[in-house]
């Protein structure tokens, strides 16, 4: 279940999400609040690069074990524009971190990418309980899927052709 007051940090997702669509990059955002509702680090998909690990989620992972006490890291929670992959449900679950709230399934990402006729991704998207089993998950967010699904669009749509 997500809370009224965790709406902020899932809409700074989508906020970070559509820079990385600004800067070119598939439209993920990611944010990782401690225990006592402090922003500690967030991040966006920066895998335009050519390294498709560069995801918000794994950078966050990577953050939170070389600067938080492993009693840090699982009182943390981890926002979301799109439920973890299985790399990043495993660097969370390695990790210790605790929450994950998303705010897209990744169901239905896939569901809406085959839409735009994208081509399936190499990793099955599994759930994050498949992967980290352990790891507290709430999403999705209905009140916000329209907007991260409206960045994907925008992301994937076929773009006009110049003539010159």
């Amino acid at each position: 279940m997500v809370d009224e007051a965790e709406l902020p940090y899932l809409r700074r997702c989508l906020e970070l999400a559509g820079e990385a669509l600004d800067a070119g990059d598939e439209p993920f955002g990611s944010v990782l609040v401690g225990a006592d509702g402090a922003v500690l680090a967030e991040d966006r998909n920066r895998i335009a690069g050519g390294d498709r690990t560069r995801h918000p989620e794994f950078e966050l992972a990577r953050w939170a074990a070389a600067r938080l006490s492993p009693e840090e890291r699982a009182g943390a929670t981890v926002y979301t524009s799109g439920e973890h992959c299985p790399m990043c449900a495993a660097a969370h679950a390695w990790v210790g971190l605790g929450r994950i709230v998303y705010v897209a399934s990744s169901a239905q990402l896939v569901s809406w990418l085959a839409e735009l006729g994208v081509p399936a991704a190499p990793v099955r998207p599994l759930p994050v309980h498949e992967v980290a089993p352990g790891v507290t998950v709430a999403g999705p967010v209905p009140e916000l899927e329209a907007e991260i699904r409206e960045l994907h669009r925008r992301c994937h749509a076929p773009r006009p052709r110049r003539e010159g």
